[in-house]
């Protein structure tokens, strides 16, 4: 492993995104970004799809075998709110974040420049403003897929910077035991985790990774209620079932070692910022190091098809 910065300075964005709404939200967006620069921060981090939020609770008309026309218009107002990358919202981004001299992490539905297909994905800038990483989350959770496709390239990017590699996984990917070694296997010291994850269980699996890895884990939740749907949806059924809060938050940082760096944030948005200790990360793989001295490439291999 290179020398590594000793500290880095990260804030982890837990906001609401402005429902459906891409312009809106790359305002807020720009917004945000500024508020954690003039806190000193180097890296900044935004949830899964804060652009343009994540439907929850919401079917789109589809049935095993079927779909309603009302779901189509519903589908059709979040494609037109997804976003081109790279297009004008990125460069937009890329501006703010050139302003504000720190590499960002954040989550977009991303609309196919060819195709009508969406990807749940991650996108990561240099401090430059420059886009230099796109993740595309490798298999949508459940009913997701009627919204999103599967990753179709650049699998495991990664994004190296001064406190070492830098990789992604999007919410229940972290699941997939042969995703996070794909990330070990890249020597990974942060662990980005853009998600719409708020229950017991997910602490519990933030942490493991996080001892596992030996890397930092970066838990970045959203934070909305059923109130900041937009008017005009089809299905006021489904949004109405939905709780008042639909996504508590729980946004936090845990240390390579499984303790909380930031202990999780409920129910309201907030900056949270940290120091992070870089040093914690080789010393933390002395006697476990999962793809070093703690493997064995003789008896078991991962191949990625990239």
């Amino acid at each position: 492993m290179r020398d590594l910065k000793s500290i880095c300075r990260i804030a982890v964005v837990q906001a609401a995104p402005v429902m459906f709404d891409k312009g809106k939200c790359v305002d807020k967006t720009v917004e945000w970004i500024a508020e954690a620069a003039k806190n000193g921060s180097e890296l900044i981090v935004f949830p899964e799809l804060f652009i343009p939020g994540y439907p929850y609770g919401m079917t789109f008309g589809f049935t095993v075998g079927s779909r309603n026309a009302d779901g189509r218009k519903d589908w059709k107002m979040y494609y037109d709110n997804s976003i081109v990358v790279p297009g004008p919202e990125t460069e937009r981004i890329g501006r703010a974040v050139r302003a504000a001299g720190a590499y960002l992490s954040i989550g977009v539905s991303e609309r196919d420049e060819t195709s009508a297909t969406l990807y749940n994905t991650n996108l990561f800038f240099s401090p430059e403003g420059e886009l230099i990483g796109v993740h595309r989350k490798l298999k949508p959770t459940g009913a997701e897929r009627v919204v999103w496709g599967d990753a179709d390239k650049n699998y495991f990017p990664i994004a190296e910077t001064p406190w070492g590699p830098m990789g992604s996984m999007i919410c229940w990917e972290s699941y997939m035991p042969l995703a996070r070694v794909a990330l070990y296997q890249k020597g990974v010291t942060l662990y980005i985790s853009p998600n719409t994850n708020d229950n017991e269980e997910w602490q519990a699996t933030i942490r493991h990774i996080a001892i596992e890895g030996h890397c930092y884990f970066i838990n970045c939740d959203m934070y909305f209620t059923r109130d900041m749907y937009p008017e005009g949806l089809h299905c006021p059924d489904e949004i109405a079932a939905l709780p008042e809060t639909v996504c508590r938050g729980g946004s936090c940082v845990v240390d390579p070692y499984g303790h909380y760096e930031t202990e999780p944030v409920w129910d309201r948005e907030a900056i949270i910022y940290a120091e992070l200790d870089m040093s914690k990360v080789p010393a933390s793989r002395m006697e476990f190091d999962a793809c070093g001295h703690y493997s064995r490439p003789d008896v078991l291999e991962l191949r990625i098809y990239e």
